[in-house]
């Protein structure tokens, strides 16, 4: 486990890769982490919302969490996914965290329910996390179904009262409005705000005052190029990968999937099916992507 320390950058989603029996393929997992590692990446965070969380069993996410672990050997900050549908759930994957040698976690509040989840009920479950994790906690905020909304007021009060909740990470609608009710608001209890959506609004996210961004991992050392240059001042740069990266955003946003059809396509992943459903991919839009691939090679640092 790492020193304590602010957290900055581009902390990248390890995609779930499964082999075409639909089991979790952890071969292909340890070269993804590599991938991650060699693209620039500044931390890790698995399981969560990009790496089909939902759809491993609770025995897979603890597997693969100590593979994740295991590989990157201290190189990175790891940051374990550990949401659960109740809190009782969640201080299990916790504590399991915390056994492993993970850096951080990071949770959404429970994500099956019927209605709006009360904040007391909200406020414990973070509480049982930190209870149990005893490292910085990071909040996810991500929008309904699967997350719950919450207020910018009520992200703050959990990070000034929950003694290890330390970061927040914005996704709700709309998130660069958010960000900045977050960042204004904050009295130093909150060490950092982290963006989402894959980078999509990380120009106007810095601008704001983001310390970071996690982002699916399928082209990570683009968007490391693009966070790096920002990071130096060069915003003309940014506006450069970031027009590249555009058509890729629209691609992968209406063909949930995409980031392991990607990874197999530079050779990283064996098989790109997900559960539950394969991705719609015809010829078409398979020839795009090749497109689109093709057009963002200059600016990919890892090769095959």
């Amino acid at each position: 486990m790492s020193l304590q320390k602010t957290y900055r950058g581009i902390f990248t989603i390890p995609s779930t890769p499964f082999r075409e029996d639909g089991e979790i393929d952890v071969p292909s997992f340890r070269r993804l982490i590599d991938f991650c590692i060699e693209c620039g990446a500044h931390g890790l965070v698995f399981p969560v919302n990009a790496s089909e969380f939902t759809s491993l069993s609770d025995i897979e996410r603890f597997e693969l969490s100590e593979v994740l672990v295991d590989q990157n050997a201290g190189r990175l900050p790891v940051v374990i996914g550990v949401a659960g549908v109740s809190q009782e759930a969640a201080a299990k994957f916790a504590r399991h965290a915390h056994d492993i040698g993970a850096d951080c976690v990071i949770a959404m509040p429970p994500y099956i329910r019927r209605s709006q989840l009360p904040e007391r009920l909200i406020f414990d479950y973070y509480s049982k996390i930190s209870d149990e994790a005893q490292m910085p906690v990071f909040i996810q905020n991500y929008v309904p179904p699967i997350g719950t909304d919450m207020s910018p007021k009520f992200v703050l009060k959990l990070c000034r009262e929950i003694e290890h909740v330390k970061y927040i990470k914005e996704e709700t609608v709309p998130s660069t409005i958010r960000l900045s009710s977050i960042i204004q608001g904050n009295d130093g209890s909150c060490k950092g705000v982290f963006g989402g959506a894959g980078g999509r609004y990380l120009i106007e996210e810095y601008r704001r005052g983001v310390c970071g961004n996690m982002p699916g991992c399928h082209v990570t050392d683009v968007v490391v190029a693009f966070w790096n240059a920002l990071e130096a001042g060069d915003e003309k740069h940014a506006t450069y990968i970031y027009k590249e990266l555009t058509p890729l955003f629209f691609f992968e946003r209406q063909l949930r999937g995409c980031y392991k059809e990607v990874l197999y396509r530079r050779g990283v992943i064996d098989c790109p099916l997900k559960r539950n459903g394969v991705m719609p991919l015809d010829d078409v839009s398979s020839k795009y992507l090749d497109d689109i691939l093709d057009e963002l090679t200059p600016l990919m640092s890892w090769k095959k």
